[in-house]
């Protein structure tokens, strides 16, 4: 397959009510730049040439005079929005709904932004080199959605409990995904567990089904309030009825973000400690 200009979906949209703020906008490296700028500058480096931020409408203005004023400069950048009453006819949001539809929700109000094969990140996640080039590789090389696959026991945090989609995995496959929305080292879930942290790559088409699957969960939500479409309950369906192979590319490295006040200060450091070590040279000052 030729080789594919590709797009980078990061999802944030989150009010950061765990956290106590705007997460994806707060300083963490040495010259003030958030978790996501490390996301861009490695998602660049594996050849992503297109970003776009999936936003609310009331951060927009706090989010392009601080990050993305920034990332506008560097790389083409556009923006997509999520809203409760973002729903398909004849759908209506219960009013007294304020929480967001969930990720699965957040990847589909892209779809008028994003035209190449993607990949979709959270803001407030460091996910590594290794994810962002290993998924890059796979979209531009095979037709088949891909994840990045990280072991449990490199994504949770010692500040309360965490969402991550379990994974069941032969031979580098995904047969299966489950989210858990309250995960933490005690949870009787193996440490060495596959997980999902929502880097997945795919092609566009991805689009249709999320449509189809978001019409199915609105008609069967027995949670109008504060229930969620999750987008690895999308995968799961598309494996189990469409027979979709979905590659599974792990890696070994840490895992860092800010789901709690607690967790900004040790990964402040950890990210700080890369740049003095070069990792992020580049980056501007």
């Amino acid at each position: 397959m030729e080789n594919k200009d590709l797009t980078l979906v990061v999802l944030a949209a989150g009010m950061g009510s765990r956290f106590g703020g705007l997460k994806q906008i707060t300083p963490m490296g040495l010259n003030g730049e958030a978790i996501l700028d490390f996301s861009i500058y490695d998602a660049m480096e594996a050849g992503f040439g297109k970003v776009v931020f999936l936003i609310k409408k009331e951060i927009e203005h706090d989010f392009r005079t601080t990050v993305g004023c920034r990332i506008e400069k560097i790389v083409d950048v556009d923006y997509a929005y999520q809203e409760v009453d973002m729903l398909p006819s004849p759908f209506k949001a219960d009013p007294g709904r304020t929480k967001p539809w969930g990720t699965g929700h957040a990847v589909l109000c892209t779809k008028d932004k994003v035209h190449t094969p993607f990949c979709s990140v959270n803001s407030d996640d460091y996910y590594g080199k290794t994810a962002f080039k290993s998924v890059a590789d796979c979209l531009r090389s095979t037709g088949d959605i891909c994840m990045s696959g990280f072991y449990l026991k490199n994504t949770i945090t010692d500040n309360g409990t965490v969402s991550r989609g379990v994974c069941k995995v032969e031979e580098g496959i995904l047969k299966d995904v489950t989210e858990h929305t309250a995960i933490d080292k005690n949870s009787g879930i193996p440490l060495d567990s596959i997980v999902s942290m929502n880097f997945w790559g795919f092609e566009t088409d991805i689009y249709d089904y999320m449509e189809k699957y978001f019409v199915d969960y609105l008609k069967q939500n027995a949670n109008p309030l504060k229930g969620e479409f999750f987008l690895p309950s999308v995968v799961d369906r598309l494996i189990k009825e469409e027979g979709r192979k979905v590659r599974v590319l792990n890696t070994p490295d840490k895992w860092y973000g800010v789901t709690y006040k607690e967790d900004a200060e040790p990964v402040r450091c950890a990210l700080q400690d890369m740049q003095r070590r070069g990792l992020y040279g580049g980056m501007s000052k």
